[in-house]
């Protein structure tokens, strides 16, 4: 840029870095009485202000300042959302350890991420124990527990530097956060992904602050599932995933009062929605699908529940049954590497007065692109495709607040840039009113005798078929057809549904044009329960590495 074209400043002005802080200061200033609920504490946001204060000087008296890493393993409490502020706005990094990974997986992202302080719920103290002794950064353990008890613990020379509300109690609320540039790094978290190792993204404060005002744009425009400032909300996707998806962020811009669940049981989760009056939430489609078929759902008021449902595809089956019982579902869309929301299919005006079957389609897509995101679906040349819901290409965007690369992996990161967009990994159509239907994953796609078939509608297919709890299909290798589709189906109870049943609506649809006659598979695996990720979503690795060469 011609250095005579730059905006002018006074030395004396200020220029409002974009920071976390800036954000709960001011909720804090419009919304001092608001109340986040967890268990039997409830806290005002003025108390919110002064935990995050206390804090930050009880972990400054650790040894954490900029540039340090705390690592946290919580399920979704008020803790969590205090070190979603306190840790960045120290200049630190809050690294969101997923509890959910293998023991091997969490060692390595605590030494990938070096960590420095870890805290600690006491409900993982078996697995710190087991584990203490293989992190290499770690210079001491705060301990998490929700009766406030010292604890004791081998941690094999890590030390132990008390409890979470002990030394909350001892510490200052007058904390003075220092300024930051917005550039500086906020948050680390690993990837879920099915193959190799766990993969670090990272998000500076700029981007967070970004991330939440488009969300909360987008949120507050809708014709439905409109968030404001009468919500009441409850995340019931992990706090270490993506932060929540960024919503207590957002949550805590409008001044909402917030319920955290702790771990997810479905009927506890529908005991909070009655008894604080819950109206908004987020989950997997697994969570709600539980939550649908839990006996206490059934003598549960359910309508007026809006839900974003995101992390996998949200059949229309499940959609429509959640419209039934008057929640408002509708499908999000991200990845860990976007930070993470990228898409909402916000329905139109218009489409309201659609009958429910229409509408759960069209929920069921994957969205509209929320403000300041640039989506493409593009070719292997990079070039772009029509908009005609056909074409299908890979999904490649651009927006303020996707990480810019993984951590400590040149590499990769150019792989994941590549040709200056980032690239979802995800195949996609867009329709000519501009929604994106993302069709299947590359690496799942099944190619079976020359055509591309998507083991997504073959499920969503499955689906439709009464008796079907669960579905999840992958291809196999076949010396005739190269691959063929292999379906494995959880049924709502033994017996309920038979593969012929389940072969005859696949080849019904295939008579009709609806799939391809290469997608009907040529058998059907009933299983007890098909392998979840840590975060919920089906597992088609694992289901690859046990039936592939079968």
């Amino acid at each position: 840029m011609d250095a005579t074209s730059r905006t002018e400043r006074t030395p004396s002005a200020y220029p409002y870095p974009l920071l976390i802080r800036h954000m709960l200061e001011r909720a804090v200033s419009d919304h001092p009485a608001s109340l986040i609920v967890y268990g039997q504490t409830c806290h005002s946001y003025r108390q919110l202000r002064e935990r995050v204060g206390r804090l930050a000087d009880a972990l400054a008296a650790l040894g954490v300042g900029r540039g340090s890493t705390v690592g946290v393993m919580d399920w979704d409490t008020n803790r969590y959302l205090e070190c979603f502020y306190a840790v960045p706005m120290m200049g630190a990094v809050l690294h969101m350890v997923n509890v959910r990974l293998s023991p091997e997986q969490i060692v390595y992202t605590i030494n990938h991420a070096a960590d420095d302080i870890l805290l600690v719920n006491v409900e993982f103290l078996p697995l710190l124990e087991r584990i203490a002794g293989q992190l290499r950064t770690v210079r001491a353990v705060v301990l998490l527990d929700d009766e406030g008890k010292a604890r004791e613990a081998d941690l094999q020379g890590l030390r132990c530097a008390g409890e979470y509300e002990a030394l909350l109690s001892a510490a200052s609320p007058d904390y003075l956060f220092p300024e930051l540039d917005e550039d500086t790094r906020a948050t680390t978290f690993y990837t879920t992904g099915t193959t190799g190792l766990p993969k670090g993204v990272f998000f500076s404060h700029r981007q967070l602050v970004l991330h939440t005002i488009a969300c909360q744009l987008a949120l507050g425009a809708a014709a439905h599932c409109r968030l404001d400032k009468r919500d009441v909300y409850m995340p019931i996707t992990p706090m270490f995933h993506v932060h929540a998806w960024g919503m207590p962020y957002v949550a805590t811009n409008l001044g909402l009062k917030q319920v955290y669940p702790g771990r997810y049981v479905p009927e506890r989760l529908l005991k909070l929605r009655t008894e604080h009056g819950v109206t908004f939430s987020h989950c997997v489609p697994t969570i709600l699908q539980m939550l649908l078929m839990s006996p206490a759902s059934a003598t549960t008021d359910l309508s007026g529940w809006k839900v974003i449902i995101g992390g996998s595809a949200l059949p229309a089956a499940l959609a429509k049954s959640a419209l039934e019982r008057g929640i408002d579902v509708v499908t999000g869309y991200g990845m860990s590497e976007t930070c993470p929301i990228l898409t909402v299919a916000f329905l139109d005006e218009d489409m309201l007065s659609w009958d429910l079957e229409a509408q759960a389609r069209q929920r069921a897509k994957t969205g509209r692109p929320i403000p300041l995101v640039q989506l493409r679906i593009v070719d292997g040349a990079m070039n772009e495709l029509p908009h005609d819901g056909k074409s299908a290409g890979e999904v490649v965007v651009r927006a303020p607040w996707l990480t810019q690369g993984y951590l400590h992996d040149p590499e990769g990161s150019e792989r994941l840039w590549r040709g200056g967009w980032l690239h979802t990994g995800d195949i996609g159509v867009i329709d000519p009113d501009g929604f994106l239907r993302i069709t299947d994953r590359l690496k799942d796609v099944i190619k079976s005798g020359g055509e591309w078939i998507s083991s997504l509608e073959i499920e969503g297919h499955i689906l439709r078929v009464p008796g079907v709890a669960e579905v999840a299909v992958i291809g196999v290798p076949d010396e005739r057809w190269g691959e063929r589709p292999l379906a494995f189906v959880v049924p709502s109870r033994p017996g309920a549904v038979s593969s012929e049943e389940i072969l005859q609506a696949l080849r019904r649809a295939a008579e009709a044009g609806e799939i391809s006659r290469y997608a009907v598979p040529d058998r059907i695996v009933f299983l007890e329960e098909i392998p979840k990720t840590s975060v919920g979503k089906i597992n088609k690795r694992a289901l690859r590495e046990r039936y592939g060469a079968a």
